[in-house]
């Protein structure tokens, strides 16, 4: 095992903690699992809009303790995402009859 772990670059205590933490892992998907269908379950039921606070929000007035982190990694790992619509903001009305800018190296002879 050591001259294994030296070919792949890795500390053999890294390996063993790998080995050791499998099952924990494995129960971690599985519940993982069941958390990203009752996602996609609120997700199509909001037409795809739901983004990760509206189903937070839902699932905690439902009563279960979830964290917005939780949701957006699930989410993520699954593809789902909201729906954004972001207006675009005009903070300045130009004047139509206005020149514009001038060019003020032309001046300098540069």
């Amino acid at each position: 095992m050591k001259r294994l772990c030296r070919i792949l670059g890795i500390a053999r205590s890294r390996f063993y903690h790998w080995r050791r933490s499998a099952p924990l892992r494995a129960s971690r998907q599985a519940v993982d699992a069941q958390f990203a269908a009752r996602l996609r379950v609120i997700h199509r039921a909001s037409d795809g809009t739901y983004g990760v606070p509206r189903i937070t929000a839902e699932l905690r007035e439902d009563g279960e303790v979830v964290n917005h982190k939780r949701v957006a990694r699930v989410l993520r790992s699954v593809g789902l995402a909201g729906l954004r619509l972001r207006r675009k903001h005009r903070t300045t009305v130009p004047n139509p009859a206005g020149s514009g800018c001038v060019n003020l190296t032309a001046d300098l002879g540069c």
